[in-house]
């Protein structure tokens, strides 16, 4: 069966929304998107629309290059799919690109799993809902606990996931860009060592 490989991306943004969620949960990383290929030239997630205003959120594709995310710090993380699966993915995350103008930004569900409790909102999610939805959706992962409880780090917890990489997102491209440049492609992935180096 031919495989590929999915990463999911957690990052911290030093925002003050970012920081007052760490307050909370006591975790480096508190915001999760999901991509298909080992560079992020597209990145998926909910998150907001305009980066000056937390509030006004929705489903995303981000750009890792913008100003937003020129100073995030993040783990990259790899898990190899099906081809199947892989382009369930894909076609599920178009449809909910397709349908986007019906989605929101699920700020009732985050504060809800602050208290553990459940809140399941038709057409809205946060982060990590939305990444585990995709997973679980598509049969990639199958989670123990509600997805409108699931926080970045539960994603990658018990999960076939690798880390690939630990370090300043902007200099994340450049080290895979030179990886590909040394390594016949499709070959390894980045080194946690190597990158934690920078």
């Amino acid at each position: 069966m031919d495989e590929k490989k999915i990463y999911i991306l957690l990052t911290d943004t030093g925002t003050l929304f970012t920081r007052l969620i760490k307050l909370y949960t006591k975790k480096s990383f508190n915001h999760a998107s999901i991509s298909f290929d080992r560079s992020l030239s597209e990145v998926y997630s909910f998150g907001r629309k305009t980066p000056s205003n937390p509030f006004i959120g929705g489903f995303v594709k981000e750009n890792i290059e913008s100003h937003f995310f020129n100073l995030a710090t993040c783990r990259v993380y790899s898990c190899t799919v099906s081809t199947i699966q892989y382009e369930e993915m894909k076609c599920f995350i178009q449809k909910i690109n397709d349908e986007k103008s019906l989605y929101r930004y699920n700020l009732l569900g985050l504060f809800a799993i602050l208290l553990n409790k459940q809140l399941n909102r038709k057409y809205a999610f946060f982060c990590s809902q939305f990444v585990a939805t995709v997973l679980q959706e598509c049969e990639c992962v199958h989670f123990s606990k509600p997805l409108s409880l699931i926080t970045p780090q539960d994603l990658i917890k018990g999960n076939d996931f690798h880390l690939v990489y630990e370090g300043k997102l902007r200099n994340y491209r450049e080290l895979e860009q030179r990886d590909r440049s040394l390594v016949p492609h499709g070959t390894r992935d980045l080194s946690p060592r190597s990158s934690l180096s920078i």
